[in-house]
């Protein structure tokens, strides 16, 4: 005898087009305090849901396919908001696509210099994140165009349809003054968009560590062998997970509009103690040689000017010479909250895949090992 198949999808169609308290009881039901109102008078739900909840912000986050991008998509389109992330090439957008639910990350092609494409990528959105920057010029930009110009245009469009929030990615040591171009423009650029649009949030995060940074790795790597300050720049790393709860955090507080955020890590170290730390983690000694700062600037500008990616400059050899200042007035992790990551706590984690097939599997240093080695280092330090 044949039998008959019915899809179970449509069964559950039919059983709660017959009984209608059934599929009540299945919808969930939104309540008052779900609701609320934004700086601008819009009404919005905001909940605390996962990637498939209906809901939320709608945000654009400029600069996502960059090293911070990814992990600021991550977090709020895994909370149901919808992410608009404008774009220059196809290859680099692909994996923020499963970052959040279908039709939840939105991408829209746009050119910095094209203000019409601007416009498209924020006049739906409540949430603006600018996340672009350059610290080396390029044939096509140099840091005046991205930092300074790039950051207006943005700021105008958001002016332009009064989005609720504007938050823009700076840098530590922003100073006009700064003997750094790239320190001096980001100034610039951070004075450019509080002229433009007052309730601006600033962000200026320390040097940054994680699986896609260009701290850890290029210690690790085999191109770091000239320096031009015997590695003596000291600053507080910071992880990448905690800037992007940050970030997120910055999203559903009203309250940090208009302020300026310091963002670095728990402990200062200098360039030298990080590449000790890197050593030891992959097993490996990275020579590094000290060049004189004229020469080794005119070895890097030549450089910059031969290959098309990022590898040095002129420019980031004058920041060798330039330990990072904490801004007294500005705002800190501990106002959002938050308890930033020690760098010596994740070196394994990041650098693993960096140490020779003898040495792969070993694990890291215990504690007590640690406090061990801190006593040998001592001892042959009072001699």
């Amino acid at each position: 005898m044949q039998k008959s198949w019915v899809c179970p999808a449509s069964n559950g169609i039919r059983a709660a087009a017959k009984c209608p308290s059934t599929w009540a009881k299945a919808t969930s039901k939104r309540g008052l305090g779900d609701v609320s109102i934004t700086r601008t008078g819009r009404p919005i739900i905001r909940i605390q849901g996962g990637r498939s909840s209906l809901g939320g912000h709608t945000a654009t986050v400029f600069g996502a396919t960059g090293f911070l991008g990814r992990y600021i998509v991550h977090r709020l389109a895994s909370r149901g908001c919808t992410v608009v992330v404008p774009f220059r090439d196809d290859m680099a957008r692909r994996h923020l696509k499963v970052t959040g639910d279908l039709g939840r990350v939105v991408f829209m092609e746009f050119d910095l210099r094209n203000t019409p494409s601007l416009e498209e990528s924020v006049r739906h959105s409540d949430i603006v994140y600018n996340l672009v920057g350059r610290d080396y010029p390029t044939k096509n930009f140099d840091l005046e165009d991205v930092n300074v110009e790039g950051a207006e245009r943005i700021a105008e469009a958001v002016a332009k349809y009064d989005i609720d929030r504007f938050i823009h990615v700076s840098s530590y040591n922003a100073d006009k003054n700064s003997p750094s171009a790239f320190f001096r423009t980001k100034a610039r650029g951070e004075e450019v968009v509080r002229s433009i649009f007052p309730e601006t949030t600033i962000v200026r995060p320390a040097p940054v560590f994680g699986f896609e940074d260009k701290l850890l790795h290029k210690l690790a790597g085999q191109a770091s062998l000239f320096t031009s300050n015997h590695m003596r720049e000291r600053f507080w790393p910071v992880h990448c997970i905690d800037i992007g709860s940050a970030l997120s955090v910055m999203a559903e507080d009203d309250s940090t509009a208009a302020e300026t955020y310091e963002l670095y890590g728990p402990k200062q170290y200098s360039m030298a103690e990080i590449a000790a730390l890197v050593d030891r983690e992959i097993v490996k000694h990275r020579r590094h040689i000290n060049l004189p700062p004229r020469l080794l600037k005119g070895l890097a500008d030549m450089y910059n000017r031969l290959i098309w990616w990022s590898q040095t400059s002129a420019d980031s050899v004058e920041r060798e010479f330039i330990d990072q200042k904490i801004d007294p007035k500005a705002k800190t992790f501990k106002d959002l909250g938050i308890e930033p990551a020690e760098i010596a706590n994740y070196t394994f984690h990041y650098l693993q895949s960096y140490r020779s097939s003898s040495f792969y599997d070993l694990p890291p240093a215990t504690e007590r090992e640690k406090r061990e080695e801190k006593k040998y280092l001592h001892v042959i330090d009072d001699q």
